[in-house]
């Protein structure tokens, strides 16, 4: 065989095997490669959220994830013996021979580390799905306990609320602890408000529901993470089943007051227009169900799917269904009163010369901070000083009223919506 011959035939596999990699089989390697790393980060995450950067289980699964992992990457992508068995000038078979035979034993050893590392993958997640959420843990005093409630029996409107927060904030983290029992009248509901708490810029806001009644003054909940003493929030950590869910109710002048005025973060309060009484009845019985539910089982708080804001969405949807659309605000709760300005659920018509409210009219208007600046919190009695708070953080703003029907609340909203533009 000539020269030309002999050198062609040592190098056609090579030189085949090159021609056979198009772009898609390199976007092919890309995305395993993203996978595997993707998820190695997410498990070594959810080991450190749970054990913490010092504890030895961490350290020493970090250490086993990061080597199998290593030794696989390193093993199917690493540098290839074939440029260098190439150059070498031997017998053309001692050559083919040597390249069979490494390739098979790095597919082995691929093989093998692949089991290996999928094995240890989904060892994690079992684990990491067969973490419970727990009652009993050394709560810090504000999420210490839960709402339950009792419902008249002669008159299902009338319920007894118990554990009601009603703390007198001294400082942002120091507190006189009251849990009171109220008792409110369903058949008085007249009207809900939305608050969001800003604390980290304008994409991210703690969103607070309040009830308003005819006859008393209003009663807020809200859904936030069951904080241990000691614990701090972290949104990454809310994705790894760090902290359990809890929901409280409150008087505004507790829940409210602890953030505009104890923390300093910016806060407004938006009253939702165009809703029909049954729907802010259903809305305050799926409040009354999740408090139910939580005290049967507790929950997870979730960054991405069970927050503060996407759990209110839910139940507000399963009331009032297509009249509130599927949009990614619900998932970015600092722009939720952006979202209801655009579905007509904040009346743009509220001016007496029937000129509509702009966004930035609603977020002046609605910014209580300036309002309750100063404002004593330890003053009076208990229930007058809450009904004073909540009358001041109103002010200037526009209490819609009920709708009398489904056709009005729709066209109405539809209406608010248009003007708008």
């Amino acid at each position: 065989m000539p020269y030309s011959q002999s050198h062609r035939a040592e190098n056609g596999t090579a030189t085949d095997d090159h021609k056979k990699r198009t772009w898609r089989y390199y976007l092919v390697q890309v995305l395993i490669i993203t996978t595997l790393l993707l998820s190695a980060i997410w498990l070594l995450m959810a080991i450190w959220y749970q054990f913490g950067m010092r504890s030895l289980i961490t350290w020493l699964t970090t250490i086993v994830i990061v080597g199998v992992l290593a030794a696989l990457l390193v093993n199917r992508y690493g540098a290839r013996d074939a440029k260098t068995l190439g150059h070498i000038q031997s017998d053309n078979k001692s050559i083919n021979h040597a390249r069979v035979s490494k390739n098979t034993s790095k597919k082995v050893a691929s093989k093998w580390l692949m089991g290996l590392y999928a094995t240890i993958w989904f060892v994690g997640v079992g684990w990491f799905f067969s973490i419970e959420p727990k009652q009993q843990r050394d709560w810090m005093p504000e999420v210490s306990q839960q709402v339950s409630y009792q419902r008249d029996v002669t008159n299902p409107d009338l319920i007894t609320l118990t554990n009601v927060r009603n703390f007198d904030w001294h400082t942002n983290e120091e507190a006189t602890e009251h849990w009171d029992t109220r008792t409110i009248d369903m058949s008085k509901l007249s009207g809900v408000d939305v608050t969001n708490s800003y604390w980290m810029g304008p994409l991210i806001a703690h969103t607070l529901v309040s009830f308003r009644f005819e006859d008393d003054r209003p009663l807020a909940f809200s859904f936030e993470i069951r904080k241990e003493e000691g614990e701090s929030f972290s949104a990454l950590a809310g994705f790894f089943r760090r902290y359990e869910l809890s929901l409280i109710a409150a008087e505004e002048r507790d829940i409210i007051y602890t953030r505009s005025n104890a923390r300093g973060e910016q806060v407004y309060v938006f009253p939702v227009s165009h809703l029909q009484q049954h729907e802010v009845k259903s809305l305050f019985e799926s409040y009354l169900t999740a408090a139910d539910e939580l005290n049967a089982k507790p929950a997870w708080y979730n960054t991405l799917i069970s927050n503060c804001t996407n759990i209110i969405f839910y139940m507000a949807r399963i009331v009032s269904g297509d009249r509130l659309p599927w949009d990614y605000r619900i998932w970015v709760s600092g722009w939720l009163p952006n979202y209801l300005y655009d579905v007509g659920m904040l009346d743009a018509n509220r001016e007496k010369d029937g000129q509509p409210w702009s966004m930035d009219t609603w977020y002046e208007r609605t910014h209580i901070n300036p309002k309750v600046r100063g404002f004593d919190n330890l003053a009076g009695n208990s229930a007058t000083n809450s009904r004073k708070f909540s009358e001041q953080i109103r002010q200037d703003m526009p209490m819609p009223p009920l709708a009398d029907s489904k056709t009005e609340a729709e066209s109405s909203a539809q209406a608010a919506a248009d003007a708008k533009d």
